[in-house]
């Protein structure tokens, strides 16, 4: 008897968890809906995967139950993305005669034009030309590459502080391009012992635009292949080209005939798109945000943390906390005690972790008129609420008179706000900034499960995520009754820096500590307000023991780190702070 009480209670608690039961936002009906979407059932929401196909399902489903309906046909956004390339059939090269293998002696790269060559080789270093007022490192000096392969080595010398400040520009796309600029028809990457001791061959991923050129990644047998009959090895080459004051450029007599081709393969993903009809304004709108989309497996390009682990990164709060608490709020408002004059429009993008694809395929076909948004407001990451109850709002500065009116409805028994003004940022919202619209950023902010499979269920703080959600009922219900309109100013950049742009290089705005006075890290002596440091969280006194998940152990590390980073990258650094470690996130 005792068993069937049982089995009917949990049938009854299944029945009644989800939306469409309670108006409130309860820590019961989150924890169902980031339960579910955070489960094997959908195996990471990767884009373009079944499992994110079978989450956009779900998510229309729970808007409906909630109240909310289709925007666009059947509530689904669909459209193409690039989701993987892979080498094609038509690979091969030929040294001498000689042929090699593909995958096991050379491969080509993401960013090769499907295309052949056979011509000479010439050897030009490191690949480097000048840039800015410091750098001034020419490999292609008296060299005549006109036409021919360039072999060049992949990164720089590490061990050369004074060519430290390359690496900003030591990019394999950077290197081709400058290959190309002095006129080569085909670049041969390697990489050195100093560099790769394992001399592995990348595999081509993610898909990215391609150079206009055949380039192909060879190992160093390969490479010692081509230069025999020149009495040198990559070994010897990569002594002398570590060397700034030595030219390492050589002209061969070797014959290489080879061909590279890519191939991308594309998949079909959804945003899912949802209304709460206005009641007296039809013609003006609100967006709440939040993108569904993590990282499937995980795996090499996938932007896990542990790219070596092939396993289902379940995004409980990257970001099924988000869709979460937005299908809450938008059960909550839709009960008639909470009108709203304007409509009230919610999107669950997909493609986020491959670059906004879905937040910029939505407002560049949205069939609305970008000046008819009053505010778009995204939730990314708000399920780590930490003691303190600290919750950051981004982009206050985008509309006059948005930050007073964030603090005005803002119960500072419940939250500790931290405001930054600036409209662009790491996630959706950027989006719409680029449209002139005034957008607001909510996030809890990064942990160390961040990107990891250990980003799961039971580690959210469903209580804070409440608290979240009763600030967004306010705001959203003010913003789309509001009158008159919030009128958009700029607050910062609409873009990151271009990362092909030519700089001196990174920083991320604070004072290091210089002496030394830290083991195994190095401590922020300084934090400059504004600048990327500041905007990702980091406070004076933190100790960075890791920046894009390599290890800081001091100031040289530090130098060397921020000299891999590019303009506009997001990463992850961690941080030491009061004994404890911390992960930030910060926009370079």
């Amino acid at each position: 008897m005792r068993v069937v009480f049982i089995i009917c209670a949990a049938i009854v608690l299944t029945a009644c968890a989800g939306t469409g039961k309670n108006a409130s936002i309860t820590a019961e009906e989150l924890t169902v809906i980031t339960g579910k979407l955070a489960s094997d059932r959908f195996f990471g929401r990767g884009t373009g995967t079944g499992g994110d196909s079978l989450a956009a399902l779900y998510i229309a489903k729970e808007f409906e139950k909630a109240g909310a309906s289709p925007f666009m046909e059947s509530g689904l956004q669909p459209f193409r993305v690039d989701v993987a390339v892979e080498p094609g059939k038509n690979n091969r090269l030929v040294v001498d005669g000689k042929e090699f293998v593909t995958g096991t002696d050379f491969t080509p790269l993401a960013l090769s034009a499907n295309s052949s060559l056979s011509a000479q080789v010439v050897f030009c270093g490191y690949g480097l030309l000048p840039s800015g007022d410091t750098l001034h490192r020419d490999d292609f000096s008296g060299l005549d590459v006109t036409g021919k392969w360039a072999l060049v080595l992949r990164g720089y010398p590490e061990s050369d502080p004074a060519s430290a400040g390359h690496g900003s520009i030591s990019t394999d796309r950077i290197k081709v391009l400058n290959a190309r600029e002095k006129g080569a028809a085909g670049v041969l990457l390697v990489s050195g012992e100093k560099w790769d001791v394992a001399d592995n061959l990348d595999k081509p991923s993610r898909s990215q635009a391609h150079a206009g050129l055949p380039v192909l990644q060879i190992r160093r047998s390969v490479a010692d292949s081509i230069l025999k009959s020149s009495e040198a090895t990559i070994r010897d080459l990569e002594e002398k080209a570590a060397d700034t004051e030595s030219v390492a450029g050589l002209i061969t007599n070797t014959l290489v005939d080879a061909e590279a081709e890519v191939e991308k393969r594309e998949a079909v993903t959804s945003n899912v798109v949802m209304i709460l009809e206005g009641s007296s304004n039809p013609g003006e709108y609100v967006i709440v945000g939040a993108h569904y989309d993590h990282l499937g497996m995980g795996g090499s390009g996938s932007s896990s943390r542990i790219p070596d682990t092939v396993a289902i990164h379940y995004g409980a709060d990257d970001n099924a906390s988000g869709v979460a608490l937005m299908i809450e709020l938008a059960e909550r408002l839709a009960v008639p005690e909470v009108p709203h004059a304007r409509n009230i429009i919610f999107v669950a993008f997909s493609g986020e972790e491959m670059g906004l694809l879905g937040s910029k395929q939505f407002v560049e076909n949205m069939g609305i008129d970008p000046s008819a948004v009053n505010l778009m407001i995204n939730l990314d990451m708000v399920g780590r609420m930490k003691e303190g109850n600290g919750l950051q709002v981004g982009g206050v500065g985008t509309a006059a008179g948005l930050r007073d009116s964030v603090i005005s409805y803002s119960d500072t028994t419940a939250l500790r706000l931290s405001l930054t003004p600036e409209g662009y940022g790491p996630s959706d919202h950027s989006s719409f900034y680029g449209k002139n619209i005034p957008v607001l950023f909510f996030t809890t902010g990064a942990h160390l499960d961040y990107h990891t499979p250990f980003d799961t269920p039971d580690k959210l703080n469903y209580e804070g995520m409440v608290k979240i959600g009763d600030l967004l009922t306010d705001l959203v219900s003010w913003a789309a009754n509001s009158s008159p309109r919030l009128a958009f100013t700029e607050a910062g950049p609409k873009e990151p820096t271009s990362p092909m742009g030519r700089r001196r290089g990174i920083t991320f705005g604070i004072m290091p500590d210089f002496a030394g006075n830290v083991t195994n890290g190095l401590r922020a002596d300084f934090v400059t307000p504004g600048k990327p440091a500041a905007q990702g969280g980091m406070v004076r006194g933190d100790i960075i023991v890791a920046i894009d998940s390599k290890p800081v152990s001091n100031i040289e590390d530090y130098m060397f780190r921020l000299s891999q980073l590019k303009p506009g990258q997001t990463v992850p650094v961690e941080v030491l702070r009061d004994g404890a470690r911390e992960l930030l996130i910060i926009q370079l």
